[in-house]
């Protein structure tokens, strides 16, 4: 019996790399923050500080894309991941703030490597005319992450204690270490003796070879509008998982929803963008994937304004669901955009800088909501801001397409 075309596990790897990690560091945050408050008595703006901490995302980020261009993505995603599991692996022996804020430093270190930089190296090679489904698919893994996670990590706790939630985690990651060493490839050799083993259209692997030479160069990309057009949208954009998805479960819970419910609505929100994710990403293979990077913006700000306005479950629920369509989809759309503006020849360095970029916000976003909720008591002032910003990551979108794009690669 023949094997499935070696492609398929190297996506499931990206898969699980990218959505288990940003389901156990993002999407389950909210599951120990009243763990952790009880135990050590910390405030909000303590507790999110760690989410802060996103910005060593962005000085490992560039060091990682570059290590991806010239080593290959294989070692970066294996040492990403082993970072990443030690961080939830010491996690558990915390009994003072700073641990906490050096083992989730950790965590953020091996970030970039687990996820946009594997999924934005690997599958454009190995599914060059069907990357946009494909991607869609692979981040789709980050709400398989938001569905399983938070449960995961509820019920670990319920049952036992957030230290062994915690435990779990980093045995998680470190099993899918081990399987991203011996599985994870972009040799273009390798992608040649699949595609022919498998019957695949060989003008796709011409394609492949040739979209690996396209691109801007380092100092082309620091030159030009279009780079920082669409690079300071994406560093806005980002604000929807640091500031907003982390902090929603307690959002919830303040106006009024029970843990379950307020759990459920989360889940909602993982189903919502596998759908975004999937659907977002076919249509970007049609309609480019900068256009409907503006849709799904636009979708993330209309679901936070609705859940800002909120009085009711039923309000709430509706914002969520809104909110969760983009959302799911932004996933996705932020490697596909990188590559259709940008080209694969620096891929990596160009998802370094992103990543450095977006370390800003993502930094900001958790202070700026824990301070706002300790002050307030809400997080709507947090959201409202967060979603005109936004619309500003639109109308920088949209102006975008005014800035020249590297020679050899039509996006248009």
């Amino acid at each position: 019996m023949k094997t499935p075309y070696r492609g398929y596990q190297i996506a499931l790897i990206a898969f699980l790399s990218t959505g288990l990690s940003i389901g156990m560091s993002q999407y389950a945050f909210g599951q120990f923050a009243t763990p952790l408050q009880n135990e050590f008595g910390w405030t909000k703006t303590q507790l999110n500080g760690a989410l802060s901490l996103a910005f060593v995302s962005g000085i490992t980020g560039p060091i990682l894309g570059k290590a991806a261009d010239k080593y290959g993505i294989k070692y970066v995603l294996l040492i990403s991941l082993l970072i990443i599991s030690l961080g939830f692996l010491l996690r558990p022996t915390i009994s003072s703030l700073w641990q906490w804020y050096l083992y989730s430093a950790l965590i953020y270190a091996g970030f970039p490597g687990a996820t946009q930089i594997t999924s934005g190296k690997i599958v454009p090679l190995w599914f060059p005319k069907t990357r946009g489904r494909v991607m869609g698919a692979v981040t789709s893994g980050n709400n398989f992450g938001g569905f399983t996670m938070p449960a995961l990590a509820a019920s670990v706790i319920s049952f036992s204690n957030w230290q062994s939630a915690y435990l779990i985690f980093g045995i998680i990651m470190l099993m899918l270490s081990i399987a991203a060493y011996f599985i994870m490839s972009e040799s273009p050799d390798l992608i040649e003796k699949e595609s022919i083993r498998t019957n695949r259209n060989l003008e796709h692997l011409e394609i492949a070879k040739k979209q690996s030479k396209w691109g801007f160069d380092l100092s082309e990309a620091v030159k030009s509008f279009r780079f920082w057009a669409i690079s300071i949208s994406l560093m806005l954009g980002v604000l929807t998982y640091q500031g907003i998805l982390t902090q929603l479960t307690q959002f919830l819970q303040d106006e009024g929803m029970s843990e379950s419910i307020s759990t459920s609505c989360l889940m909602m929100i993982a189903v919502m963008g596998v759908i975004g994710k999937l659907s977002f990403g076919r249509a970007s293979e049609k309609y480019t994937a900068r256009k409907t990077l503006i849709i799904s913006l636009f979708f993330q700000t209309i679901g936070v304004m609705v859940l800002c306005i909120g009085d009711s479950a039923l309000i709430l629920w509706i914002g969520c669901f809104i909110y969760g369509l983009g959302f799911g989809a932004f996933g996705a759309l932020i490697a596909l955009v990188l590559v259709e503006q940008f080209g694969l020849k620096n891929l990596g360095t160009m998802m370094g800088i992103n990543t450095f970029l977006t370390a800003i916000p993502m930094a900001l976003g958790p202070l700026i909501a824990g301070i706002t909720h300790d002050q307030t008591g809400s997080y709507r002032n947090a959201f409202l801001g967060f979603s005109i910003l936004f619309i500003f990551s639109i109308l920088l979108v949209w102006v975008s397409k005014f800035g020249k794009a590297p020679k050899p690669l039509d996006v248009e």
